[in-house]
């Protein structure tokens, strides 16, 4: 669905405060941006529905490179083009890449110290609460899949058991599962 398609929808009112948008995001995104994407873009400005995002986060799935920056410039490109996917990977990046800069340094000097080892592993624990938090907020975006929620969720939980369990690389679960998805949902929207 096009921006354009939707007149009363909330948008960017400017290639600036989309780029705005996305520094503000990328600098609440501490573990990890997903969390924090969803709430800002969805429930705060509403620039998506939560499908859209869903949709739009599975395709910047697939595609090469970090999810979010991929997610990032699709919302750009969605409502500026070229332009905007540009001007949302800068605001994504410039500032978190100066910030992460100078921690690199500081980190460099205190490496050692087990504290620091300490809270670099209780962040990751934060990181797969903001993880799981998400995708149990954005099941109710299951309710319009064209395959129904259950089987949504079932594909769900292959995807986690082949590639969480098994340990099964996403390189090869993707093509089986999401292809396997791609075509049965093509199947029912004809």
């Amino acid at each position: 669905m096009n921006a354009e398609s939707v007149p009363d929808r909330p948008r960017p009112a400017s290639l600036t405060d989309l780029f705005l948008s996305f520094t503000w995001l990328a600098l609440q995104g501490f573990g990890g941006v997903l969390a924090v994407a969803q709430r800002e873009i969805v429930e705060k400005k509403r620039w998506l529905t939560p499908e859209e995002f869903v949709e739009e986060w599975a395709v910047a799935q697939i595609m090469p490179g970090p999810n979010v920056i991929n997610l990032c410039m699709i919302i750009g490109s969605r409502y500026f083009g070229v332009r905007g996917a540009v001007v949302a990977l800068a605001g994504m990046l410039t500032i978190p890449l100066i910030l992460v800069l100078l921690l690199a340094v500081v980190y460099a000097q205190y490496a050692g110290h087990p504290q620091v080892a300490a809270a670099l592993r209780g962040m990751g624990a934060v990181t797969a609460g903001l993880i799981i938090a998400t995708g149990l907020r954005l099941i109710s975006a299951l309710d319009q899949h064209p395959l129904g929620k259950p089987v949504a969720l079932g594909v769900a939980a292959l995807c986690f058991i082949a590639v969480g369990v098994f340990r099964i690389p996403l390189f090869y679960v993707l093509p089986v599962l999401g292809g396997g998805c791609w075509i049965w949902v093509a199947r029912r929207l004809r």
